[in-house]
């Protein structure tokens, strides 16, 4: 637990939130006590607390003071070393996992067969798109730069053009766009799903988190 809480300070957990909200358009970050706190404003995710290091008194305070249903806590540790501080109605949704990677320019991959890549910036947010001959979008991801960083966000691909590569298409693009900018670091936040591809291109863990919410 102490190497994770080590890992979580550094500033990696911060370029992620700075990241984050650019590519969600959302309000800048407050530094607080125990970490970060964003105000999404958004039904279900009023605001999220992004905590580097969650201790046991940490924890304490923030679900006894927290009362507005749609807040999240971001924390920086696995669920099963969080789940039994946390009172009802507090809810671990997911388990995630901060994972980064060292990037390097190179060559934009071609779009398999069948399929089109378009990639677009607008207000700082560059996105990579993978379109059908019908226009559908069929995988997509996108991420933002913040200082060195670029932060992955929203990477998926629809449940009917799976399996055929198309994500590592998409992240393959979106490391060498970033990289072409100038970022030397990508960072982004995983489901237990995502986590094996990003593996597979050379991605490596950071810290594990818990995401959990006032229901």
């Amino acid at each position: 637990m102490t190497e994770v809480l080590k890992q979580a300070h550094s500033p990696t957990v911060r370029a992620w939130v700075d990241g984050w909200v650019i590519s969600r358009n959302a309000p800048r970050p407050v530094r607080e006590p125990w970490g970060l706190r964003v105000d999404v404003g958004l039904p279900g995710h009023v605001a999220r607390h992004i905590i580097p290091a969650p201790t046991p008194e940490i924890l304490h305070h923030l679900t006894t003071t927290l009362t507005t249903p749609g807040t999240w806590l971001k924390l920086c540790a696995p669920a099963d070393h969080v789940a039994s501080l946390l009172p009802a109605p507090w809810t671990v949704m997911d388990r995630e996992f901060m994972m980064t990677v060292p990037l390097a320019r190179t060559r934009t991959p071609q779009a398999p067969p069948g399929y089109t890549l378009a990639v677009t910036t607008r207000a700082g947010v560059t996105a990579a798109r993978l379109l059908t001959a019908a226009g559908e979008v069929a995988a997509r991801g996108q991420f933002a730069v913040a200082g060195s960083a670029a932060v992955v966000d929203q990477v998926e691909t629809a449940a009917n053009h799976r399996r055929r590569g198309l994500g590592t298409v998409i992240m393959r693009t979106l490391s060498s766009t970033a990289a072409s900018l100038g970022a030397r670091t990508g960072i982004l936040v995983a489901t237990a799903d995502g986590q094996a591809l990003y593996e597979t291109l050379g991605w490596t863990l950071h810290t594990p988190m818990t995401a959990v919410v006032l229901t």
